[in-house]
């Protein structure tokens, strides 16, 4: 399937790591001569690349590991392996990489594959699991030491597509290591272009060029890549000249850096949505309650006609243009246009304040009620002016809104208590595919089967899994993404979310450099070149 795209110090922590060691009959590397310094926004929560699929993670992960498939320039791309065909109707065939070492020298063989597939969905401690990408696995066979055959519960086209976001560890080195093993570097051993030289967990990470890289070596010989949560605070190190490379450009530097003739913006349209979650729990929990604060006997969220008064209340284009300045797209689902799963017919909720009244009022609602809605603080691009101004647009309709913004480590904890009325989610769509939300966003809840792992509103609609289950067995692409396109206008009519807007990407760099994105809203040093 061809998807289109849009496109230090650590002795006090005891976290230092010796520098690579390059393969026998190579020569020493030389002290880094080209150093490039990036300054970050997503929070890294482990160098374990199976532990949580978060954007930050998951960005650090690529300098480190590679995959068996990418999925980049349009579609899907030869990673460790070289060829992948399906055999009969339950199995694929993937032809290694020869002459693949790890970090450390050793070999890369089909063994490794088959640990790393049989590892990732259950990482002690995860809290957001890969598990949805290896759900239809069912058996692991390594024919020989380059070919690997893996058997998938029943007929899923998807699994090269899916095998795209699973990052490939070292049984010698992974088997019986913690997380934290790799965040100290024992545990680290990777095929990717970079090795670890330190990591300073909440500030940075030094990476060295792998001498053992099986791909052309990367132009940047020493990466230092930190983690600078405040936009502002990014801006300012670039032009300082502290940084070289900031993402995730603030919309409110956007004209000072414009009229900088030292530094350059690059733009691009990108696949992350912000979208709220409302609650599908029967019971109302502590964040919902009536117009007067009195509890209440049910949760107003499951009315169909209740979420649709709040979504229409919502003025995205409001959003788009005086928030975000331009920088975002009003929409109506989950993935944007262009995209693979995108239909056409679905159009972002018209704003509609009298209509909302009208429906909160048939509900049995007339005066509203009270809701809360929980958000990280630190995590998502502008996401609590965001959902401020959509506070205050669900307050002129009666629904008094109150906004709960917590640190990350307090909100990933909190939205799986259920106890939360209205969550957010800036939602990556990492694939680029629209079941990828279906599994992790919109599919019910079911950890046995790695589905709805970011379904913290506990949205449940079997018409949803069924086009789940209906696409991952379809192998014709326009028939699959028929199927998509239906559960679009599914989730739409039922209000399952509220999508907000679609993100432009924005990176900034020094001039003379150039950022060309890989993924969607990734941030590695292989982006970066210099201009010719």
């Amino acid at each position: 399937m061809q998807r289109r795209t849009l496109l230090s110090g650590l002795a006090g922590m005891g976290l230092t790591v010796p520098a690579l060691e390059p393969a026998r009959g190579q020569a020493q590397p030389a002290a880094p001569k080209k150093r490039l310094t990036i300054a970050f926004a997503d929070p890294v929560s482990s160098l374990d690349p199976q532990l949580n699929n978060f954007a930050g993670d998951r960005s650090v992960d690529l300098h480190f590991f590679d995959l068996l498939i990418e999925n980049r320039d349009g579609g899907l791309q030869p990673g460790l392996a070289t060829s992948w065909k399906p055999v009969g109707d339950r199995g694929w065939e993937f032809k290694l990489r020869p002459d693949v070492k790890w970090s450390d020298g050793s070999a890369f063989t089909a063994d490794d594959v088959v640990f790393s597939y049989d590892r990732a969905p259950k990482v002690p401690g995860s809290t957001a699991s890969f598990a949805g990408y290896l759900r239809t696995v069912e058996k692991m066979e390594v024919v020989d030491p380059l070919t690997l055959r893996i058997t998938t519960k029943e007929p899923n086209p998807l699994l090269p597509l899916n095998l795209a976001s699973v990052h490939v560890v070292a049984r010698r080195t992974t088997e019986g290591a913690t997380s934290n093993d790799f965040n100290t570097g024992k545990a680290l051993n990777g095929t990717g272009p970079y090795g670890l030289v330190s990591y300073t967990p909440g500030d940075r990470i030094i990476m060295r060029r792998n001498p053992n890289y099986w791909r052309e070596p990367p132009v940047w010989e020493e990466v230092d890549y930190r983690y600078v949560a405040n936009a502002a605070s990014r801006t300012a190190a670039l032009l300082a000249g502290d940084v070289d490379v900031i993402d995730k450009v603030s919309v409110s530097d956007l004209a000072q850096l414009r009229a900088r003739s030292d530094v350059k913006l690059f733009a691009y349209p990108g696949l992350r949505m912000l979208l709220l979650q409302p609650s599908f729990s029967d019971k109302p929990g502590p964040f919902l309650k009536a117009a007067d604060g009195r509890p209440l006997d049910r949760n107003p969220l499951l009315d169909v006609r209740v979420r649709r008064a709040l979504t229409m209340a919502i003025n995205r284009d409001a959003l788009c243009d005086r928030l975000m300045q331009g920088t975002a797209t009003a929409t109506g689902q989950w993935m944007p246009e262009g995209s693979f799963g995108y239909d056409p017919t679905v159009k972002p909720p018209a704003f509609e304040p009298d209509r909302a009244k009208t429906l909160l009022a048939e509900a049995g609602y007339p005066d509203g009620f009270q809701v809360a809605i929980h958000l990280p603080n630190d995590r998502y691009v502008l996401g609590p002016q965001a959902v401020q101004a959509v506070a205050q647009m669900w307050t002129r309709i009666g629904v008094k809104t109150t906004v709960e913004a917590v640190p990350w480590s307090v909100y990933s904890a909190g939205v799986n208590t259920g106890d939360y009325a209205v969550t957010t989610l800036a939602w990556g769509n990492g694939t680029g595919e629209g079941s990828y939300a279906l599994i992790n966003v919109l599919g019910s809840m079911d950890p046995q089967q790695g589905r709805g792992v970011s379904n913290w509103g506990h949205y449940n609609n079997p018409q949803v899994d069924k086009a789940l289950e209906d696409a991952m067995q379809e192998f014709d692409d326009g028939k699959r993404e028929a199927i998509l396109q239906h559960s679009a206008r599914v989730v739409a009519e039922d209000a399952g979310i509220f999508p907000l807007f679609h993100y432009q990407n924005l990176w900034a760099a020094r001039r003379g450099l150039k950022v060309t994105p890989l993924t969607s809203d990734r941030t590695t040093a292989s982006m970066v070149t210099p201009e010719a």
